[in-house]
């Protein structure tokens, strides 16, 4: 939910904040790098911050104290738990289950929504069972979606989405959002009569990934880009990117339900979503509901994600996937833009290396909070739950995204969508 045109003027230097990042070699995935897949099973945060480490032997849980992490002794190793995974990945694909590697158990955990059939789950179990015992299987409410809003199909080729963070390649600005927010050629509007164009989708990683490209009309995002909104005119300073340890606390910013917090429960999560699989998403119990789709997940002012999809909402509460920031960078060959260290905000610096948060889970922040000014800014109208559509697009049979942009420009044609759209959404 980022864009240059709605961010604050800059602070100066003396507000730029610093980011509580350990450099990789202190934290416990660089242990785990280390030490390799063999002898270790994943790390996590405990409830004090200190990294955990997963062994399999006493030497190596020799050096994991002696570099000041704790370690835990288990039966199976993460070579163990990536070959389970790649067994379930090679069964016959079954819409509406997950399954990710749960470090703190030492067991992978295979989850199947309400849509999965009696059938499919036997036949999954069977496939578990002759894994081995370290399998675990389990039901969950709901179904495991893409959190994309949408409309009908002849009225929006994408629907609602969040913005999610400002990128360059530096020539051009981009905004990095969710890969199933729409294909390639895809135009958003920030305005639900299609009159201001943001921009247009140029480059989509879906399924397999879920991550994508909006380019900004003019090539340029303007000044703030560094700037995520998290509501009531607030904003978040990005400084950085990194991937998130299991169990710090994040934050998520969406265009339906605003901030957000939790904890990261696994990495390298895979989905079953009914348009396809995606690997290698974060799992989070941050709650999430559709129009979501896209918006940033950051902490301490690092972004770490953008918003995938899962099951429940912020009612029940439920469980969110994130496409991993770090890997979206760099298949797309885009840096993210940051805060500058002079503070202008104007610079595109490399992403940090860190990959776990140094603090406490509970004590972890969003990060440094400026104000986003404007009242009517693209931000504010981005994060309005009523409007449908960043795209709206009136379009048929086949026509291409750039022909229902021109078609929906005309005026009988806006009228018609008004009138659906009051009628649908209110």
């Amino acid at each position: 939910m980022v864009t240059r045109a709605v961010a604050s003027e800059p602070p100066d230097a003396s507000a730029v904040p610093r980011t509580y990042a350990a450099s990789a070699a202190d934290t416990g995935s660089g242990l785990v790098s280390r030490l390799g897949t063999s002898r270790t099973a994943g790390s996590w945060l405990g409830a004090d911050g200190k990294p955990v480490v997963a062994v399999t032997d006493e030497e190596a849980a020799a050096e994991v104290r002696k570099a000041g992490a704790e370690a835990k002794m288990v039966d199976h190793s993460m070579d163990e738990l990536k070959s389970a995974t790649s067994t379930l990945r090679s069964a016959p694909r079954v819409a509406g289950t997950a399954w990710v590697m749960d470090y703190q158990s030492n067991e992978v955990v295979v989850r199947g929504d309400s849509t999965v059939s009696a059938a499919d789950w036997s036949r999954m179990t069977q496939v578990a069972g002759d894994i081995g015992g370290f399998v675990r299987m389990e039901r969950t409410e709901g179904t495991f979606t893409t959190r994309l809003n949408g409309a009908l199909p002849l009225l929006s080729t994408a629907g609602r989405c969040s913005a999610g963070f400002n990128v360059t390649d530096g020539q051009r600005d981009f905004i990095l959002t969710a890969g199933h927010c729409g294909p390639n050629g895809s135009v958003w509007f920030a305005d639900n009569r299609g009159d201001q164009q943001i921009g247009q989708t140029v480059q989509q990683n879906f399924p397999g990934g879920d991550f994508s490209l909006v380019e900004y009309a003019n090539g340029d995002a303007g000044a703030g880009a560094d700037v995520v909104s998290i509501g009531d005119g607030k904003g978040v300073r990005i400084t950085g990117a990194a991937d998130p340890a299991v169990g710090q606390r994040v934050f998520r910013s969406g265009s339906t339900s605003g901030l957000r917090d939790g904890e990261v429960t696994a990495v390298n999560a895979t989905v079953n979503y009914p348009e396809g699989t995606v690997t290698g998403l974060i799992e989070t119990n941050v709650c999430a509901e559709p129009g979501d789709s896209g918006g940033p997940m950051f902490s301490e002012g690092v972004a770490l994600g953008v918003t995938s999809g899962g099951s429940g909402d912020c009612n029940a509460g439920g469980t969110t996937f994130f496409q991993p920031v770090t890997k979206a960078l760099e298949a797309l060959d885009v840096k993210l833009i940051v805060t500058a260290q002079n503070g202008s905000g104007q610079g595109a610096s490399p992403a940090p290396s860190a990959t776990q948060s140094a603090v406490a889970p509970g004590d972890a922040s969003p990060g440094s909070s400026v104000s986003v000014s404007g009242a009517s800014t693209l931000l504010s109208r981005l994060a309005d739950p009523k409007n449908v559509g960043p795209g709206l697009l009136v379009v048929a049979g086949s026509l291409v995204a750039l022909a229902a942009t021109r078609f929906i420009r005309a005026e009988q044609d806006r009228k018609a969508y008004r009138r659906y759209y009051s009628a649908t959404w209110g």
